[in-house]
């Protein structure tokens, strides 16, 4: 699925909606609400930043957790107005139901996997990659929960290519999100985890650890997609978040940040 991008009347038009809501024109726009993949914790965090310096008007809050639990959550009726998934597969389902702003579907990055332990640990993940894992000296490897996290099955995936998968299980700890799978590794829960590759280089964890990025080949490509719920309380303002996202500044900051973009 290729990379949407809004045109630029759409975009012109969104942007003087939103000029118009600072001036007076109409009343502020409501803050957007986003239901985001937890591997965007500090990709998103950075983008919202920016939105807010560049239109201080504007109020984005963000909750971060699963994509397998954001979509449940959708489908009974939970008050997001923007979804960012893991993958495109929830996204798209929550278009088949009904329940999404028709056409606003997108894709706006590619997720990458890495194997992350902390500073201290003896285990040479540099030069063994996903091997490290059967090492006797691990008894804990923290992945996300493959039921619900996209990054999940894509770790499973990369054992299994890999040959560890059988050796790896009975030490598995799932994590509700790929965000808790690291923080397994952080508090001494687990040994290792394969976690997102954003998450890794993270100016808040990339001091505190060593990881190694498993080759894109070794699973299934993990394209990430969102779309605007139908029931979103301003979609002019939903639709100017999105229209960042997969304009340059916003995938600037997402290849910045670990990941690669749609169409590359």
């Amino acid at each position: 699925m290729k990379s949407t991008r809004i045109s630029p009347p759409a975009a012109i038009a969104v942007a003087a909606a939103i000029a118009m809501a600072g001036a007076g024109g109409r009343a502020q726009p409501h803050p957007v609400r986003i239901a985001a993949a937890s591997d965007l914790r500090f990709a998103l965090g950075e983008v919202v930043a920016r939105l807010r310096q560049a239109r201080p008007a504007f109020d984005v809050q963000v909750t971060y957790g699963s994509s397998g639990t954001f979509f449940a959550q959708l489908v009974n009726g939970a008050p997001f107005d923007l979804f960012m998934s893991a993958d495109t597969d929830y996204p798209k389902q929550l278009a088949l139901r009904g329940l999404t702003l028709a056409g606003s579907e997108f894709t706006y990055a590619v997720g990458r996997l890495a194997v992350w332990v902390p500073a201290a640990s003896p285990l040479d993940v540099e030069k063994n990659g996903l091997q490290v894992l059967v090492d006797p000296r691990v008894l804990h490897v923290s992945i996300a929960n493959p039921a619900t996290a996209p990054y999940g099955r894509a770790a499973e995936a990369a054992m299994r290519r890999a040959a560890v998968y059988d050796r790896v299980r009975p030490k598995l700890v799932l994590g509700e999100n790929v965000a808790q799978a690291l923080q397994f590794v952080q508090s001494g829960s687990a040994d290792v985890g394969v976690v997102a590759l954003s998450l890794a280089i993270a100016p808040a964890v990339k001091n505190n650890g060593r990881f190694w990025t498993v080759p894109i080949e070794m699973y299934p490509r993990v394209e990430q997609g969102g779309v605007i719920l139908r029931t979103a309380a301003d979609p002019g303002a939903a639709s100017a978040v999105r229209a960042f996202l997969v304009g340059d500044e916003g995938r600037s900051i997402l290849k910045r940040c670990g990941f690669f973009l749609p169409g590359t």
